[in-house]
């Protein structure tokens, strides 16, 4: 079966709770079949420093997130965790994300049954992007 890349997102949030805009956004994307989620994991850490973590495939959430649809794979490692814990500042969250790029399947199939690999991919930061389009609009 053809898989296309997959990513881990670490996105960080200056509140305890999950915005609704973005778990609209992370379910419009799955619901469209441009990506599909194999794990998410969200943490947040309150005042007092304490870290309350939860696992979205364990069906747990009473903080919105149960909506999103999980392909239940337990992909993102307890390293993977760590890192985000260690970023979290008291009263923020973060969302560890892994998430394949559905939208690629048909491509990486193509591209296997060709005899082609892919020898390369790189992701290009979004303020970057946004840079060089701002530059080349000036000129």
């Amino acid at each position: 079966m053809p898989v296309g890349p997959v990513d881990l997102l670490v996105l960080s949030f200056p509140r305890e709770k999950p915005d609704p805009g973005v778990i609209a956004a992370l379910q419009d994307v799955v619901s469209n079949g441009s990506v599909t989620v194999l794990d998410l994991v969200f943490l947040s850490k309150g005042q007092d420093g304490v870290v309350r973590e939860i696992d979205i495939a364990d069906g747990q959430s009473d903080d919105g997130l149960g909506v999103l649809q999980i392909d239940q794979q337990a992909l993102i490692s307890e390293d993977d965790l760590e890192l985000a814990r260690d970023t979290l500042d008291p009263g923020h969250s973060a969302a560890v994300v892994i998430y394949e790029n559905t939208w690629a399947r048909a491509v990486s199939g193509a591209v296997a049954d060709a005899g082609g690999e892919l020898t390369l991919h790189v992701r290009i930061p979004r303020d970057v992007v946004e840079g060089a389009l701002e530059a080349a609009e000036m000129d």
